[in-house]
């Protein structure tokens, strides 16, 4: 076992996409092209519109995000909340308060049907 340290002094900027306030830690990656991330968005932080080059989970484990997708529209996320966006999706997402979330993105993924899509967009 490997005990991960994803705490904030580990964490880099992100400084893409017009991003702000958002660091992440890169915590895995894995075979076909799978990368796993912790970013944690300080109060009004964001990471900017920009192309998903994966698909990719955008899960909130503390405090509140939003996401935007395709459509612009901002959908707010508690904790336990989520958002799937597809390979060549135009999308942002970011939080008012403050967030610690996990990003996973991956060549090729499918939500699990254990966690029931609300609505989709």
């Amino acid at each position: 076992m490997r005990v991960v340290d994803f705490t904030p002094g580990r964490a880099s900027p992100i400084e893409l996409y017009g991003s702000v306030a958002a660091t992440s830690v890169p915590v895995g990656d894995g075979a076909g092209e799978v990368h796993v991330y912790a970013v944690r968005f300080a109060a009004g932080g964001s990471i900017g519109r920009h192309v998903a080059g994966f698909d990719q989970l955008f899960l909130v484990m503390e405090g509140s995000g939003w996401a935007e997708g395709d459509d612009g529209v901002r959908v707010d996320l508690p904790a336990g909340r989520g958002a799937f966006f597809r390979k060549g999706e135009t999308h942002a997402k970011g939080s008012a308060g403050g967030a610690t979330v996990v990003m996973v993105q991956a060549d090729r993924m499918e939500p699990s049907d254990a966690a029931r899509v609300c609505f989709e967009r």
